[in-house]
């Protein structure tokens, strides 16, 4: 059997027991990346570095004693994320051959825990947009059905895990960037409260909305990351006081209060309606409490793209000229625009943030979780105008992230947990994913529940 048809838990259980060595298990990997290069998941694979970090791990395993949760797992890290001596190019050409001199917080507690690095995967540039494409890799496939996008802009990290190379990856999520694709390649993927898992790359530690988080096959797998990786850091502001709340998920789903949000104000697919609606019947069956409630996300597209905007102006604003047409016209176009918005439209935006957390705060005393699609329709034709506008089972819906992703990009402004689990396929087979998103500092707890619903759905 292929050792990537294995769960990140059973082949650390394999290797554990000396019936798979490190070497295997990262050359399984290895092999499944060259025989779907068609897929283009990964922007740069180590594989040298790779099998060496194997061999030292093997000689571990042979001389006994305890090894750390995640020993011989190859896994690997989207490429806007630091790797120290590895080439982290942000998906652009500015950053074409950048090499970090220290690893991200994920990454070094990941490497600490044991896993191995086989390679950074792709991203759209600086992570800006919901399609796999860049200027200086190409385009990304979804491994379902190469016809349709695996969503981004943690593109190649879904994709990777969805074709087995590697059974674990960290994504970053800066409007829905790890829930979106892994809707669409029908693997788990978290975003985490603000501050759980540091990112420290951000160049704003008081107002990020990107995070780092784990993505994998099914709950268990991703639970095995995320508490690799999970955990405050001095560095980070929102850690400094550490976990308002270590809720431990319940036995079962009865007596759990759902907020059931089918719509956030956009129009939804009759296949994710009829498909996500009846994940939710399956909670109520057993024994969870659910109750349909309304909250308007749509009209913070507008906020979240002033804060989008300007981040790029000012992180990037001066290569613009520089680099040209070596940028993504999508881009540029966005710097373009966050230039022009002033001091005023971002304070607006900050205010909107607020509102939108004391929204959710108020719905949170009354209920424990709040589920609703990821997405409101299945994965997006290849080839649609990411600037443009979409349509929604053949109708006209407005933009793309009004219309496709409104209930992912509220969590990043408030800093809420959110994650997205599969839940059912389309009639042309393709992924549907269900989001469920809690109180600060529920990571766990929201992982719990997805456990409890994952047997349910699948």
């Amino acid at each position: 059997m292929d050792l990537m048809n294995h769960s990140a838990r059973e082949l650390a259980a394999l290797i554990r027991r000396k019936e798979v060595s490190p070497v295997e298990a990262v050359q399984s990997a290895l092999d499944r990346i060259e025989a779907r290069r068609e897929l283009n998941a990964f922007i740069t694979v180590t594989a040298e570095q790779a099998l060496d970090a194997a061999r030292i791990a093997e000689a571990q395993v042979m001389a006994g004693g305890e090894l750390p949760p995640l020993h011989g797992l190859p896994y690997s890290v989207k490429d806007l994320t630091a790797t120290a001596g590895v080439r982290t190019t942000m998906g652009s050409a500015i950053y074409e051959n950048f090499v970090p001199k220290e690893d991200a917080v994920a990454v070094a507690r990941a490497k600490a825990a044991g896993a191995i690095l086989i390679g950074k995967t792709t991203t759209p540039e600086f992570g800006h947009k919901p399609v796999p494409t860049a200027p200086i890799f190409g385009r990304t496939l979804n491994p379902v059905d190469a016809r349709f996008i695996p969503g981004a802009s943690s593109c190649g990290a879904a994709v990777a895990v969805a074709a087995g190379q590697g059974s674990l990856a960290l994504g970053t999520d800066g409007g829905g960037s790890i829930r979106i694709p892994a809707s669409c390649c029908g693997i788990v993927g978290l975003k985490p409260t603000l501050g759980v898992v540091p990112h420290l790359q951000a160049p704003d530690l008081f107002s990020a909305n990107s995070f780092t988080g784990p993505m994998a096959r099914d709950v268990a797998d991703t639970v095995l990351l995320f508490d690799a990786i999970k955990g405050f850091h001095p560095r980070d502001p929102y850690g400094l006081a550490g976990p308002m709340s270590l809720r431990a998920a319940p036995p079962s789903l009865r007596g759990l209060k759902v907020a059931w949000l089918p719509t956030a104000g956009n129009p939804v697919d009759p296949e994710v309606a009829a498909i996500t609606r009846a994940a939710v019947d399956a909670m109520a069956r057993e024994g969870a409490i659910v109750e349909t409630v309304q909250i308007d996300f749509v009209s913070l597209e507008k906020h979240f793209l002033v804060v989008l905007q300007t981040l790029l102006a000012a992180r990037i604003g001066d290569n613009l000229e520089r680099f040209g047409d070596r940028l993504d016209p999508t881009l540029a176009e966005l710097v373009r625009k966050g230039r022009a918005h002033g001091a005023v439209a971002l304070h607006e935006a900050t205010f909107a943030k607020t509102r939108c957390f004391t929204e959710l705060q108020a719905l949170f005393d009354r209920f424990d979780v709040l589920v609703s699609p990821t997405v409101s329709a299945p994965p997006l034709p290849v080839g649609m105008d990411v600037s443009g506008e979409i349509e929604i089972a053949g109708q006209p819906a407005g933009t793309v992230r009004r219309a496709w992703y409104p209930y992912t990009y509220p969590m990043n402004l408030t800093g809420h947990p959110a994650l997205s689990m599969p839940c059912g396929r389309s009639a042309l087979g393709l992924p549907i994913g269900l989001q469920l998103a809690g109180r600060w500092y529920d990571d766990s707890y929201l992982l719990g529940i997805a456990g409890l619903v994952e047997p349910l759905v699948a």
